[in-house]
């Protein structure tokens, strides 16, 4: 069993006053938890009544809750979601949380020399307390996969200083179509093709796989010796709220049991798919539904240009 790392933000995505566990990195473990490895939350919350409801709801989903930290001067963090009619969300995202203030401790240093892999995003970075943690933790995870999902939620001079940085460190950089733009944006590449940008991306900040992730087309993963562009599967999406997160854990998990590239890149489009059909960022489902998913649903008939 792999012990795969998620740090950073753990909340509520609130929806018209229905709120539902959230935070990306914290979405990653839970999804890599029910594929069956050791997924494990990094966070903060408030010594408030929201932070015990995730607490709980961490322990009543069998995930450990001792490296998630309690503050008592911040309030849990929450983010308002509302969908489209497809299902894709918008965020308003609440500042000065609790997970901005994360702590380095021993505890965490023991977690990180013993963490396969971790993920981490640019969100928890916006505070100089969490970030801090972070690049420890990043550190000390020496055997670790560095896996750095952008997921971008503003882009000012801070945050490419931020995303600049994390791609210095990262194995793995998972990243959507817009954020693809953001990035040619920072390495002042606005023209250059898909393909050939990924190759410079690369070969700069020697990345060993980039993740590029197209929604419903589906993704093109990327490595030094291979390109591959796979087609998302044929579904009606009910929420796509943490569909990306559901990605990156098959993306990670697949490439940690020395799965192809094509079978990795399954794994992700697939459990990623599969969760936009559900309500909720990470609705509970077994190995043997994601297998019957992946045998049984027709893929689009998408043409990806790269």
């Amino acid at each position: 069993m792999l012990t795969i790392v998620g740090i950073g933000e753990v909340l509520w995505d609130v929806y018209d006053g229905d709120k539902r566990l959230g935070g990306a990195p914290a979405n990653f473990a839970l999804h890599v938890r029910q594929l069956g490895h050791d997924g494990i939350v990094v966070s903060r919350v408030g010594r408030d009544g929201l932070g015990q409801e995730i607490l709980d709801s961490l322990g009543r989903m069998g995930s450990p809750i001792e490296y998630i930290q309690v503050d008592g001067e911040h309030p849990t963090g929450t983010v308002m979601v509302s969908l489209d009619v497809q299902g894709r969300p918008t965020f308003s995202i609440t500042p000065q949380v609790a997970y901005d203030y994360l702590e380095y401790t021993e505890g965490l240093r023991t977690l990180a020399e013993k963490a396969d892999a971790v993920l981490f995003g640019s969100l928890s970075q916006r505070n100089q307390r969490t970030r801090e943690a972070i690049w420890r933790f990043l550190g000390d995870a020496r055997k670790a996969l560095k896996v750095f999902d952008v997921n971008l939620r503003s882009w000012d001079p801070k945050t490419r200083e931020v995303v600049r940085e994390s791609l210095k460190v990262a194995d793995i950089l998972k990243l959507n179509d817009d954020e693809l733009e953001r990035m040619r944006e920072l390495l002042g590449l606005p023209d250059e093709g898909t393909e050939g940008f990924l190759g410079r991306l690369m070969g700069e900040f020697h990345v060993r796989l980039v993740a590029l992730t197209l929604g419903e087309r589906g993704c093109v993963l990327a490595t030094p010796q291979e390109v591959l562009a796979s087609p998302a599967f044929d579904i009606a999406p009910v929420d796509t709220t943490g569909s990306g997160d559901a990605f990156a854990a098959g993306l990670v998990v697949g490439f940690l049991e020395g799965k192809s590239l094509r079978e990795t890149a399954d794994l992700a489009n697939g459990l990623g798919g599969f969760v936009a059909t559900r309500k909720g960022a990470v609705p509970p489902y077994t190995l043997s539904e994601i297998d019957h998913f992946l045998r049984t649903t027709l893929r689009r008939r998408t043409f990806i240009n790269l």
